[in-house]
């Protein structure tokens, strides 16, 4: 048995990625969500729009771990690292092929922000193709101690 090529499945690669953070807050006091949040949050995102005939994307969750450090003065610095997840995947040719760059990244937007507000997130970083963005919750905030506004 040999597999043939899609009708309308060729196109441009037009991938993406959602970056978030399972820990809550800082520091020791911070709440690690369980991966399944995530999941759950974006099924019902998805599920949501799918039902109203509103076009949505779909893509693979890999769970990682972001390492950072920051200054503390000259010669010293402060490091960590916390539980993330990326949700990554590619629009598809095949099922949103007319669909605009710029309605994709409302789309991306628009997930982004659900999983922000589910896991508790004060940033989220997206990728759309050839560029990076950060969304960020208004009221809280950040490891400085600056509040966003």
């Amino acid at each position: 048995m040999e597999m043939e090529e899609v009708p309308n499945s060729k196109g441009i690669r037009r991938s993406f990625s959602i970056t978030v953070s399972l820990q809550e807050g800082y520091g020791e006091s911070g709440v690690v969500h369980p991966i399944e949040e995530a999941i759950k949050s974006s099924m019902e995102w998805m599920k949501a729009r799918a039902s109203q005939g509103l076009p949505f994307i779909t893509g693979t969750f890999v769970l990682g771990q972001v390492v950072y450090a920051w200054p503390e003065g000259y010669g010293k610095a402060g490091g960590g690292s916390e539980p993330e997840i990326i949700f990554q995947g590619e629009i598809s040719p095949l099922y949103l092929g007319n669909l605009s760059d710029e309605e994709a990244k409302l789309l991306l937007n628009n997930l982004a922000s659900e999983l922000g507000v589910a896991l508790g997130q004060t940033r989220v970083y997206v990728s759309y193709r050839d560029e990076t963005w950060v969304l960020q919750t208004q009221g809280k905030k950040t490891p400085t101690g600056e509040e966003v506004k």
